[in-house]
């Protein structure tokens, strides 16, 4: 049978698997409805959804699965997870004895960076910074085509610091759901855009409406856009400065929006120690495909150990 590499990328509405030959050709593809709220559900609707790919694919392999949280390490069981059914169980473990094999579990942000690390917008690279922008903010790090999860598990989350050099007029910043104020989220997720240019206009327009208005020459639209472009500038810089990543590759509903590729180097380089931006800034390949190709490549070329 054909060796595969399964990934699988566990959402809170639904569950997308993929199996990719060894050189990252897609052989089947499958999704099905998260089971909300029942983590025994969930563990049965993964196992049948890698039942299914690898019926499809002709062959058995590898799983790597992204998840909406992290794993705690001293105990393997998840923390910090949107779908909250998933917090305090030990995923790894439980998914491990219903597949039969061992698996290995990153966080989704992490695995949109593996994906572009290793076939993707940063192919090639040592060190891919993948960012997303979209309903939440976060942030993945892979270096060499590895995720870097960190002591803590919470690499790259990079959402919950506050907005750098915030104005005056920033302080303290909107509430975020963490318990703090000015968090990058509030200012640069969808969401966030909205609601500025709400408190500026006394307008409530959803942030797909706000870039439409900016092209057609609305100028409160387009001021709008213009603070979040140097809000997210000054967010970029700060992982600039400690990490100098080779390149910084944008997921998410926001960064399909091509202004924004053109316009933000300019809103980072003033942010940069010693002055001078060169890192490229790139919209990801793989697209909404992303998180579940980078858990398939999880394993990254190795053959799982035998369980």
């Amino acid at each position: 049978m054909a060796q595969l590499r399964i990934g699988i990328d566990l959402g809170g509405t639904k569950i997308a698997g993929i199996a990719l030959d060894e050189s990252g050709r897609v052989l089947a593809e499958r999704r099905v409805a998260t089971p909300r709220g029942d983590y025994d559900a969930s563990l049965r609707a993964i196992a049948a959804l890698v039942g299914a790919l690898e019926h499809a694919a002709g062959g058995s392999g590898t799983v790597g699965i992204g998840i909406p949280g992290a794993l705690v390490p001293e105990t393997g069981r998840v923390k910090n997870a949107n779908s909250t059914w998933l917090n305090g169980r030990p995923l790894g473990d439980d998914l491990s004895h219903v597949l039969g094999r061992p698996v290995r579990l990153e966080n989704d942000a992490n695995c949109l960076a593996v994906s572009e690390a290793v076939d993707g917008a940063g192919e090639g690279l040592a060190v891919v910074w993948a960012v997303i922008l979209g309903t939440g903010v976060g942030s993945g790090i892979a270096l060499a085509g590895r995720a870097l999860s960190g002591r803590q598990r919470i690499a790259g989350e990079w959402g919950h610091n506050p907005l750098p050099s915030p104005g005056d007029d920033e302080r303290p910043g909107p509430a975020c759901y963490c318990g703090r104020h000015g968090c990058l989220e509030t200012w640069l997720s969808g969401p966030g855009l909205a609601a500025d240019h709400a408190r500026r206009t006394d307008r409530a327009m959803s942030g797909e409406a706000i870039v439409a208005a900016m092209r057609a020459g609305d100028a409160a639209a387009a001021a709008t856009f213009g603070r979040w472009l140097d809000r997210l500038g000054r967010g970029l810089a700060g992982v600039v400065n400690v990490l100098d990543p080779d390149a910084i590759v944008l997921g998410g509903g926001l960064s399909t929006i091509p202004e924004i590729y053109d316009a933000l180097p300019e809103r980072v380089a003033p942010h940069i120690f010693g002055g001078g931006f060169a890192t490229p800034i790139r919209p990801s390949r793989h697209g909404d495909a992303s998180g579940v190709r980078g858990a398939a490549w999880l394993w990254n070329g190795e053959d799982a150990p035998a369980a």
